[in-house]
């Protein structure tokens, strides 16, 4: 053979095997993804985001994280981290054999950096400095959620109708108790958690005094839940307040850990009020509360003095035509002034009071909305995370509290979630947006110098396998502009039409779209659109951030907008070419469930296929505190409940339907769907139905890859 030849021979067959290798190579990479890569409890679950720096926290002015079996430790812009102290030193110090770092809460102390970590039934605080346990705390079965007050080193516990005073030493000690089982103290699910409640236990800040919710459900109705994972199937009883019926009592108590006595607020008539947003002043001689009648439309921030609890005098009062909805507690500059976050002029912004009630300025405007805030060290400086420039975007500013000039400290467009060091010199900063994945910076927040601690490779590089982009059309009322999401499969230009899923919530305190990795896109669009299918998600009227205006259009008649608006996306979606306008599904969980079986059954032409989860079916079945926000009372509204009622519309359906429920649902009782059901019985109707036992509002863990899974099926198999 020629020598020439069978070089190029042999090259030629290299380059066959090495194409064929590749080609292999790159199907093996491509091939799906999978429902355990992309559903969180999944064996294999990466946030599509990318992996983050664990426990990324700071301790005082120095930054900390978990790397393998190690926590770590650096300072803002400069060089050189540290290891602090391992797994090995802590299992050593716990008396342990854990196979990774435990979840810690870190502090720090007179310069050195301190671990609280709950392992078993213990707290331990560990000096890294030295590797040495320096308190140590005893925690029983029942105990609630501890509380820690770093001027005295004690924690304070709800356990049902007691709160307990664990002490470093390991001793505990009965604060206050009561002899009424049905009567919590301390509790953190006061008023359902509504008004931002997040805990019922607050300590004053020298630690003498503690103040608690005193929570009665004696006037609630026990209602049954069943756990049928015994051989004989046992009784768990809840207390469930239900729209127009009657609600919980609570008192505000007072306890004194110098003299062990406990008084309670005269916070006077009715009692079925809502008493929210607890706030100690600076020198702890008062304690402030903002209520809310019932009826939600009138909200008071009234001081009590806490020597005797009596009401001293009335700081400010909102009234609205629709609600009032107080999430924020007033941050105290000193005794006399605060600051307050309030809808007034229609957007969450800040305000400058004084404790007589005079309004000094506004320290913000626009219309944008506040969703936290914080004050710097030196009390001169409010930092704010804002849904700001954009409606879709949060960023971090600062607040000149002298003369109200706002300054944005994040600069990439994104969702920005961040963290101010002990001193307020440094901030971390974890962002996103819609073609960036995950990334993390720390700064110094006065010059502006950034450094990069963190960039995350993206866990789904969609290139060739789908494409996400988002837009605005115009809402029903032809002015407002809604923000949507649209993922697709990656080629729409071949003239294939793709059948649609349109995913839903719809309902307040949620923002489905954002300026965040893929626009907040979810893990299941991205595997429905590698298997030929379009998801769309559109943020309606009556969803989050967006303003008073905007989120109370719903109200009295829940459903009737959102709809209205949830069809101006099927328009726009009909325009698409590469969309099968025959071929439209809905899915929603929650307030999306009632949305789900809401457009299915009032459009019953325009939906083929719908999967419905933990849906709301009858409002006057779900609870006081949101229900009656957002809709009064059935005695007060029987229209807008008879409207918004799904079971009086189950003989509508004309496609496809799945219910699914949790068995010991808390939140969206199950009673919602097997009324539902009853009324389908009824009125001849035949959906199908699928029942999570043992899970509450959602499944968790492993058992959501089955969710998905079911899901997946019902749309492939009828879609």
């Amino acid at each position: 053979m020629n020598t020439t030849r069978a070089i190029r021979h042999a090259a030629t067959l290299l380059a066959i095997i090495t194409i064929t290798f590749t080609t292999t190579v790159m199907a093996q990479k491509e091939e799906p993804r999978t429902l355990e890569q992309l559903i969180p409890g999944g064996k294999k679950y990466i946030p599509l985001e990318g992996k983050s720096l664990p426990q990324l926290q700071f301790a005082g002015d120095k930054y900390l994280y978990t790397k393998e079996k190690a926590i770590i430790a650096g300072t803002p812009l400069k060089k050189g981290r540290e290891t602090i102290i391992t797994l090995d030193e802590l299992n050593t110090l716990l008396g342990d054999t854990l196979k990774k770092i435990p979840q810690y809460t870190a502090t720090a102390e007179d310069g050195t950096i301190t671990l609280q970590i709950k392992n078993g039934s213990k707290i331990y605080h560990i000096d890294t400095s030295d590797k040495t346990v320096i308190r140590s705390y005893t925690l029983e079965s029942g105990d609630g959620t501890p509380i820690y007050n770093p001027a005295t080193h004690r924690y304070a516990v709800s356990r049902g109708n007691a709160i307990i005073l664990l002490t470093p030493d390991g001793k505990r000690k009965t604060a206050v108790s009561t002899d009424q089982p049905e009567t919590k103290l301390g509790s953190n699910d006061v008023h359902r958690n509504e008004f931002g409640i997040k805990q019922g236990i607050f300590w004053s800040n020298s630690g003498r005094y503690i103040a608690y919710y005193r929570m009665d459900e004696r006037p609630v109705k026990d209602y049954p839940l069943v756990n049928t994972d015994t051989r004989e199937a046992t009784l768990r009883t809840i207390k469930y307040p239900m729209a127009g019926m009657k609600s919980h009592k609570v008192k505000i108590g007072i306890y004194d850990t110098r003299n062990g006595k406990s008084r309670y607020l005269k916070t006077g008539t009715p009692d079925d009020k809502y008493l929210t947003n607890i706030t100690w002043s600076p020198d702890d001689t008062r304690l402030y509360t903002i209520e809310i009648n019932r009826s939600q439309d009138t909200s008071r921030m009234v001081s009590y003095t806490t020597n005797n609890g009596k009401p001293e005098k009335e700081i400010l009062k909102e009234t609205s035509e629709k609600y009032t909805e107080p999430e924020h507690a007033p941050l105290f500059i000193n005794n006399d002034t605060f600051i307050y976050l309030t809808r007034a002029d229609g957007y969450r912004h800040a305000y400058l009071y004084n404790t007589d009630g005079k309004q000094l300025r506004q320290l913000t405007k626009g219309a944008w909305e506040i969703l936290e805030a914080e004050l710097s060290p030196d009390r001169r400086t409010l930092y704010i995370t804002a849904a700001a420039p954009m409606p879709t975007e949060e960023n971090l500013y600062r607040v000149n509290i002298s003369d109200g000039t706002t300054e944005r400290i994040t600069s990439a467009p994104g969702v920005h979630t961040t963290q101010i060091s002990q001193s307020g010199k440094y901030y971390i900063d974890r962002y996103s947006n819609h073609d960036t994945p995950l990334t993390i910076k720390t700064g110094d927040i006065q010059n502006g110098t950034v450094e990069t601690l963190h960039t995350a490779k993206a866990a789904y590089p969609i290139n060739g396998r789908a494409r996400v982009s988002s837009g605005t059309i115009k809402s029903a009322d032809g002015t407002t502009d809604l923000y949507y999401r649209l993922t697709t499969p990656a080629d729409t230009t071949n003239g294939q039409r793709y059948p649609v899923i349109i995913y839903v919530y719809g309902g307040p305190h949620v923002q489905q779209v954002k300026e965040s990795y893929l626009w907040g896109v979810r893990g299941w669009d991205l595997y429905m659109a590698e298997r030929g299918y379009a998801v769309f998600t559109l943020d309606n009227r009556g969803s989050d951030n967006r303003g008073m205006e905007f989120e109370s259009v719903t109200r009295l008649r829940l459903g009737q907008e959102e709809l209205a608006d949830q069809m101006q996306g099927v328009a726009y979606l009909k325009t698409l070419p590469y969309i099968d306008s025959t071929r439209i599904g809905v899915h929603g969980w929650s307030f999306g469930g009632f949305m789900t079986l809401n457009m299915t059954l009032n459009r019953p032409e325009t939906f083929k296929v719908a999967v419905a989860g933990g849906a709301v079916t009858d409002w006057k079945y779900y609870e006081i505190m949101y229900g009656e926000r957002y809709m009064s009372t059935p005695q007060k509204n029987p229209e807008g409940y008879r409207q918004s009622n799904m079971n009086l519309l189950s003989g509508n359906l004309k496609g496809k339907l799945l219910l699914i429920h949790c068995d010991n649902d808390p939140v969206v009782v199950w009673q919602h769907t097997l009324q539902y059901l009853k009324s389908s019985i009824k009125n001849g109707a035949y959906p199908d139905y699928f029942v999570y036992p043992g899970h509450q509002h959602n499944v968790v863990g492993h058992d959501r890859v089955h969710l998905y899974q079911k899901i997946t099926d019902y749309f492939i198999d009828n879609l």
